[in-house]
């Protein structure tokens, strides 16, 4: 399938970084397959991979939050991008973080958006499982801000 692989690098794909509260700890994945889907109730999906770890926690977990990064974020898109990453607490240490109020997950700051969700459904899809989610929260938006994309394999700043 890599000509699949190669066709969709052509598409350019806002970069998120999506973090769930699991007991005591955090754990948190970079995706790039996350979308609106209603605007009233506002949902959201995002794809994760169904042999991941964040997979099976939002599983268990409905509530969630999502960091949409931006370009000055590409160094925390890698970071939850690496395998056998640690918990998300020390992915985090010293960068500008704080707990969502409707998920208790950890919300990067800096970014361009972050927002809080509950899974209402969950679709198995392939080598994927999909999380359609209400919003809870917006937890703000920063629209000054390049957004970070990826595209071709890379991490890019939008107009870069």
């Amino acid at each position: 399938m890599s000509e699949f692989t190669d066709a969709m690098a052509q598409l350019a794909a806002g970069v998120s970084v999506v973090t769930v509260r699991d007991g005591r700890d955090d754990v948190g994945v970079t995706v790039s397959t996350l979308m609106s889907v209603s605007l009233d109730p506002p949902l959201m999906l995002v794809s994760l991979g169904s042999g991941g770890y964040v997979n099976e926690v939002l599983l268990r977990q409905d509530r969630w939050a999502c960091s949409l990064l931006s370009s000055d974020q590409a160094a925390m898109a890698s970071r939850f991008a690496a395998a056998g990453r640690p918990s998300a607490r020390h992915l985090v240490a010293g960068v500008p973080h704080h707990r969502g109020p409707h998920s208790d997950a950890i919300v990067l700051d800096g970014g361009v958006a972050a927002l809080e969700a509950e899974t209402t459904r969950v679709v198995p899809a392939g080598d994927h499982t999909l999380f359609v989610a209400r919003v809870l929260a917006v937890d703000y938006v920063a629209p000054g801000l390049r957004p970070l994309i990826r595209l071709r394999g890379r991490y890019r700043a939008v107009g870069a």
